[in-house]
């Protein structure tokens, strides 16, 4: 697991609880995504982010045109501005919001490179089940294998 078993025992900051914040939606079913939300939250988002799964009645107020499969597709971070940024790009801007995260700024904002990292990310999202297959509980995960 990511996080550390501390920190997987604490409730990630809702929206609700901290207006203001950019907003990272991501799959709450998804043991690998939340391990990974965890794990930004740990590397300094605990100030500067909040989190909300995809599968929260509240995600109309974020992301209310996309569909289920959009956003089950990547992570979405949205600004308090309503400016979002999906999957790789999400990513990317969170190299400049996290000063944790800094180091790998170079190497994502590379002119030219985002179809790349996009590319990347998505092959890397579509397998990433596999990565908690052994952690789900009963038959959580089954519908992603069949």
């Amino acid at each position: 697991m990511l996080a550390t078993d501390k920190s997987a025992d604490q409730p990630l900051v809702s929206p609700s609880e901290a207006p203001g914040r950019d907003v990272v939606i991501y799959d709450g079913h998804c043991r690998f995504c939340t391990a990974s939300v965890r794990w930004l939250d740990f590397l300094g988002g605990k100030r500067r982010l909040s989190y909300l799964s995809l599968h929260d009645p509240s995600i109309t107020n974020y992301a209310g045109d996309l569909t289920h499969e959009q956003l089950m597709d990547e992570m979405l971070v949205v600004e308090p501005s309503g400016m979002r940024h999906g999957g790789a790009e999400a990513f990317r801007y969170l190299t400049r919001k996290l000063p944790s995260l800094w180091i790998f700024a170079p190497m994502l904002h590379i002119p030219y490179s985002l179809p790349i990292w996009a590319f990347c990310y998505r092959q890397f999202a579509r397998i990433r089940y596999r990565f908690g297959r052994n952690q789900c509980e009963g038959d959580s995960c089954k519908i992603h294998f069949d």
